[in-house]
């Protein structure tokens, strides 16, 4: 019998069990998984008043999937879970009238973009 083989084979498994280690632990758990960001804000008028009932439209420019959210009372809106590798484009609807397109780039990194939207409601 060889005297090297019960260390080599020691060896080898304390190989096999640091690799198999590092390997689970290279694996992003998924409560890490990124959740995308949140585009929040309200559709007002000129003078601050929010707009319930307006509709907020949400453009994915890569895919040109609209999404739309009908506000409340108080004129607020809510994207959640939005991609972090796409641009976006927002604006709002109120009685015909839009209010301007604001974008939503890829570049920007905050997880969360506030964006008031403004329409002439005259």
């Amino acid at each position: 019998m060889n005297p090297r083989r019960p260390a080599t084979a020691f060896f080898t498994a304390c190989v096999v069990v640091v690799t198999l280690s590092a390997i689970v632990h290279a694996v992003p758990d998924k409560k890490d998984k990124d959740v995308g960001r949140l585009l929040f804000g309200k559709v007002l008028d000129h003078q601050d008043n929010p707009l319930p009932n307006a509709v907020v439209y949400l453009t994915n420019t890569r895919t040109r999937a609209v999404k739309t959210y009908i506000v409340g009372e108080d004129g607020t809106y809510r994207f959640p879970a939005l991609l972090n590798a796409v641009d976006y484009e927002v604006y709002a609807q109120y009685k015909g009238h839009k209010s301007e397109p604001k974008s939503v780039s890829q570049f920007d990194d905050r997880s969360q973009v506030y964006l008031d939207l403004r329409v002439d409601t005259h």
